[in-house]
Protein backbone atom coordinates (compact mmCIF):
# COMPACT_ATOMS: atom_id res chain seq x y z
CA UNK A 1 0.00 0.00 0.00
CA UNK A 2 3.23 2.47 0.78
CA UNK A 3 4.26 1.69 -2.65
CA UNK A 4 1.43 2.56 -4.31
CA UNK A 5 0.95 5.97 -2.27
CA UNK A 6 4.39 6.61 -3.79
CA UNK A 7 3.65 6.15 -7.19
CA UNK A 8 0.68 8.24 -7.72
CA UNK A 9 2.29 11.63 -8.20
CA UNK A 10 4.85 10.46 -10.05
CA UNK A 11 2.14 9.21 -12.37
CA UNK A 12 0.07 11.87 -12.45
CA UNK A 13 3.07 14.29 -13.09
CA UNK A 14 4.03 12.44 -15.93
CA UNK A 15 0.22 12.24 -17.12
CA UNK A 16 0.04 16.24 -16.96
CA UNK A 17 3.34 16.58 -19.38
CA UNK A 18 2.65 14.34 -21.22
CA UNK A 19 -0.95 16.35 -22.01
CA UNK A 20 0.99 19.28 -21.90
CA UNK A 21 3.36 17.97 -24.59
CA UNK A 22 0.54 16.53 -26.83
CA UNK A 23 -1.34 19.79 -26.65
CA UNK A 24 1.38 21.66 -27.42
CA UNK A 25 2.04 19.53 -30.46
CA UNK A 26 -1.32 20.17 -32.06
CA UNK A 27 -0.46 23.90 -31.55
CA UNK A 28 2.60 23.28 -33.53
CA UNK A 29 0.89 21.65 -36.50
CA UNK A 30 -1.89 24.24 -36.53
CA UNK A 31 0.88 27.37 -36.96
CA UNK A 32 1.74 28.04 -40.64
CA UNK A 33 4.96 27.25 -40.78
CA UNK A 34 7.37 25.09 -43.37
CA UNK A 35 6.63 21.50 -43.17
CA UNK A 36 9.87 20.30 -42.15
CA UNK A 37 9.50 22.75 -39.08
CA UNK A 38 6.37 21.06 -37.81
CA UNK A 39 8.02 17.25 -38.07
CA UNK A 40 11.21 18.75 -36.30
CA UNK A 41 8.98 19.85 -33.87
CA UNK A 42 6.58 16.89 -33.97
CA UNK A 43 9.79 14.44 -33.32
CA UNK A 44 11.53 16.30 -30.38
CA UNK A 45 8.38 16.29 -28.76
CA UNK A 46 7.65 12.62 -28.90
CA UNK A 47 11.41 12.26 -27.99
CA UNK A 48 10.19 13.88 -24.80
CA UNK A 49 7.35 11.68 -24.36
CA UNK A 50 9.43 9.09 -24.65
CA UNK A 51 12.00 10.34 -21.80
CA UNK A 52 9.51 11.30 -19.49
CA UNK A 53 7.53 7.73 -19.68
CA UNK A 54 11.15 5.95 -19.61
CA UNK A 55 12.06 7.86 -16.11
CA UNK A 56 8.44 7.23 -14.71
CA UNK A 57 9.20 3.43 -15.26
CA UNK A 58 12.60 4.00 -13.92
CA UNK A 59 10.85 5.48 -10.49
CA UNK A 60 8.17 2.44 -10.90
CA UNK A 61 11.12 -0.05 -10.45
CA UNK A 62 12.75 2.19 -7.70
CA UNK A 63 9.94 2.03 -5.26
CA UNK A 64 8.78 -1.52 -5.98
CA UNK A 65 12.72 -2.09 -5.51
CA UNK A 66 12.60 -0.13 -2.00
CA UNK A 67 15.00 2.66 -3.02
CA UNK A 68 13.82 5.27 -1.82
CA UNK A 69 16.11 8.62 -2.20
CA UNK A 70 19.22 8.45 -4.20
CA UNK A 71 20.52 11.13 -2.05
CA UNK A 72 20.95 8.59 0.22
CA UNK A 73 23.68 6.98 -1.31
CA UNK A 74 26.06 10.22 -1.61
Amino acid sequence: MKATRKLIAPIIITIVCILALIAYMGVVFAASIPIWLKIAGAVALLVLIGVAIYVLFERIQEVRSGEEDDLGKY
